[in-house]
C-alpha cells in the first residue's frame, strides 16, 4: 500500500479527488461528457510550518476542507445547470451554506445544550454531557435518514460510494477499471463521516470536565470557543488508523464512523465509478499510472479542454 494518501468528496454529479500536490473535480454533464476542474495546491504548512503541528493541523485541515467544499459544490452545480437561470451563483451558494451553518449551530450545538442544561438538576454534570452527545448523534442520524430519501442526495451518496471504492482500489494496487473497482468496499477509514462522529464523542469527554456552567448560554459560548481545539484533537484521533491499523482500541474507536458510512454512501453504477476514476487520475502529480489500463488512457486522460489546460498553466 502506498504511503501517498488520496482523499475526496462527492459533488453534484461528480467527485473531487485530492492528493499531495493538487486536486481534480470530474463532473458528468447531461450530454454524458465529463468536464474537469484541476488545481495545483501548496500546503499551508509549506509556507508556515506551525500549521503542520499536531492539533493545529487538524483545525486548519477542517477549515480548508469547509472552504474548498463550498467552492467545489458551487462549481459542480454550475456544470449541471440546464440554463443560466438554473445554475447556482456563488452568492446563492454562500447564502445556502451560511444558512446551513446557522442551522447546524442551532440544532447540533444550542438545542442539545439547552435540553442538557434543563436536565442537569436530575442527571448531574456527566449525565448532561452524555445526554448532549446522544442528542447530537440522534439528530445527525435523523438528518441523514431524512435527506437520503431525496433523489439528488441518493445520487450524491452514490458518488460518495464511488469515491471510496476508487481509493480502496488504488490502495490495493489493482487496475482502475469500473468492473474491478466495483468489487471494493464503499466504506473507508479516512471518511469525513467518521471524523464527525469523532468530534461528537470527544465533545462528550472534553465537556464533562470543561464548561460546566449553570447557564446554557455560557456553555454554548465555551463550546464555540473551544471548537478549534475539539476539531484539532479529533483530527489526531481520526489519523490513528494510519499508524495503528491493527490496534483493537483504534478499531473500536473508528467502528461507529465506519458503521455510519453505510448510511452516507450508496452503491454506485459503472458510469459513476468512471467519473471517480477520472477525477483521481487527473489529480496533479498522480503517481500510479501503472494502475491505469492502457486502453482507458485515451478515454479518461485525454478529454482535457483548452480551457482546462489554461487553468493548469495559471495555477502552476
Amino acid at each position: 500500500m502506498s504511503k501517498v494518501y488520496y482523499g475526496g468528496q462527492a459533488v453534484m454529479e461528480g467527485v473531487m479527488m485530492q492528493g499531495p500536490h493538487g486536486k481534480a473535480i470530474a463532473c458528468r454533464k447531461e450530454d454524458g461528457d465529463i468536464v474537469y476542474s484541476i488545481k495545483e495546491l501548496r500546503l499551508p504548512k509549506e509556507r508556515f510550518p506551525i500549521l503542520g503541528w499536531p492539533v493545529v493541523r487538524g483545525f486548519v485541515s477542517f477549515f480548508l476542507s469547509m472552504k474548498s467544499g463550498v467552492q467545489d459544490l458551487t462549481w459542480s452545480a454550475a456544470q449541471i445547470g440546464e440554463s443560466e437561470e438554473e445554475s447556482l451563483s456563488t452568492w446563492d451558494m454562500v447564502l445556502a451554506m451560511g444558512l446551513a451553518l446557522l442551522l447546524t449551530l442551532v440544532f447540533f450545538v444550542a438545542l442539545p445544550v439547552w435540553l442538557g442544561t434543563w436536565a442537569r438538576t436530575y442527571i448531574g454534570d456527566f449525565g448532561r454531557s452524555l445526554l448532549e452527545g446522544l442528542l447530537r448523534i440522534a439528530l445527525f442520524l435523523g438528518y441523514v435518514l431524512a435527506i437520503r430519501r431525496l433523489p439528488d442526495i441518493k445520487r450524491l451518496f452514490a458518488y460518495h460510494g464511488a469515491e471510496h471504492k476508487t481509493i480502496n482500489a488504488l490502495e490495493a494496487g489493482v487496475q482502475l477499471k469500473p468492473d474491478i473497482v466495483r468489487e471494493y468496499s464503499r466504506i473507508h477509514l479516512r471518511c469525513g463521516t467518521s471524523f464527525i462522529l469523532m468530534v461528537v464523542v470527544l465533545m462528550i469527554v472534553l465537556f464533562t470536565f470543561i464548561g460546566q456552567t449553570k447557564g446554557a448560554w455560557g456553555r454554548i459560548g465555551i463550546k464555540l470557543l473551544l471548537m478549534p481545539l475539539v476539531a484539532g484533537l479529533s483530527y489526531e484521533l481520526f489519523r490513528l488508523p494510519l499508524h495503528f491499523p491493527h490496534n483493537r482500541f483504534v478499531k473500536l474507536l473508528v467502528a461507529p464512523g465506519l458503521a455510519m458510512q453505510h448510511l452516507t454512501t450508496a452503491e454506485p453504477d459503472d458510469a459513476q465509478l468512471a467519473v471517480a476514476i477520472a477525477a483521481l487520475t487527473h489529480v496533479p502529480g498522480f503517481e500510479f499510472t501503472d494502475q491505469i489500463p492502457q486502453e482507458e488512457i485515451p478515454v479518461v486522460l485525454q478529454q482535457e479542454t483548452d480551457e482546462e489546460q489554461e487553468a493548469c498553466e495559471q495555477s502552476s
